[in-house]
């Protein structure tokens, strides 16, 4: 499994979602601008001992990961609280890519709506919250793709 992070802003956010891949073995790419440099202190507490253990991925832009992920047929999912589909409703497959954007807006919405279908959002049932953060979003949407895809009972890395 991939996780991609379009243009993150919080480090602490980025090192606990590096932290997070480099448990379930999940990729981690990371979509420039970031809102901090890669060796932000704040973003390698956060990682604490696994810096050796994620697989990082820089990209100056979206496009191409995408591109490339599409051609080799790999599902490429948003997650937004705009999306129209309940992340649980959705098949996801082993090298899927789970899609973030930053912590202050989300996904850009022109690039939303260039993706109809694709947007899927976590429901919230309780009240007042309009949103969660990011590495728990990441968490949530990650271990639902590795239950679905049977990593989960594996000791198989979610890259596979």
């Amino acid at each position: 499994m991939h996780i991609v992070l379009v243009e993150p802003r919080i480090p602490q956010n980025t090192g606990n979602i590096a932290r997070l891949c480099a448990a379930s073995g999940a990729i981690l790419h990371l979509i420039h601008p970031l809102g901090f440099q890669i060796t932000d202190r704040h973003l390698r507490r956060a990682g604490i001992n696994c810096w050796d253990a994620v697989r990082i991925c820089e990209w100056d832009s979206i496009a191409p990961l995408e591109a490339g992920a599409l051609e080799r047929g790999a599902g490429w999912h948003l997650f937004s609280t705009r999306g129209a589909v309940p992340y649980h409703t959705v098949e996801f497959r082993r090298g899927d890519y789970l899609v973030l954007g930053q912590e202050t807006g989300g996904l850009d919405q022109q690039y939303i709506d260039r993706h109809p279908g694709r947007t899927l959002l976590i429901p919230m049932p309780g009240q007042g919250v309009r949103s969660l953060n990011l590495s728990t979003s990441a968490g949530i949407v990650l271990y639902e793709a590795m239950r679905q895809t049977g990593l989960l009972n594996t000791h198989t890395p979610a890259d596979a």
